[in-house]
């Protein structure tokens, strides 16, 4: 069974945006656009991990360039877990387990959308 929860929450979010935009407003969230370190967390956690994996994660595909300290961490977990972005989905032992939810997913596709226009803005520019 094919999931379109994500693809859903895409088009909702996406449409919001859109009607927002029209109205001549913008998308007035707290937490967007996403910080760097937002979108590294969110990305790293398209697949469940605890946060000592997370740092590990982050560090790894920032090629060494972004390396979170655990206070930073936590505090962003918390924050994206209060917003439905990232839920528990499980204990490793001590620490718990989370992973991105289908809110999170389509966050991280409207930023990645936006992030697509910035840079083709570039292009022919030089």
């Amino acid at each position: 069974m094919v999931d379109y929860s994500v693809e859903l929450n895409y088009i909702i979010i996406k449409f919001n945006y859109i009607a927002e935009l029209n109205r001549g407003e913008c998308m007035k969230h707290k937490l967007l656009p996403l910080s760097e370190t937002m979108h590294y967390i969110l990305l790293a956690l398209r697949e469940p991990l605890h946060g000592y994996a997370v740092m590990q994660k982050i560090e790894k595909i920032s090629n060494g360039t972004v390396i979170l300290a655990a206070g930073t961490l936590y505090g962003a977990i918390e924050n994206l877990s209060k917003h439905g972005w990232i839920e528990p989905v499980g204990d490793s032992g001590r620490r718990k387990v989370y992973m991105i939810t289908s809110e999170g997913s389509a966050i991280l596709k409207v930023e990645q959308n936006r992030l697509l226009h910035i840079l083709s803005l570039y292009e022919g520019s030089e």
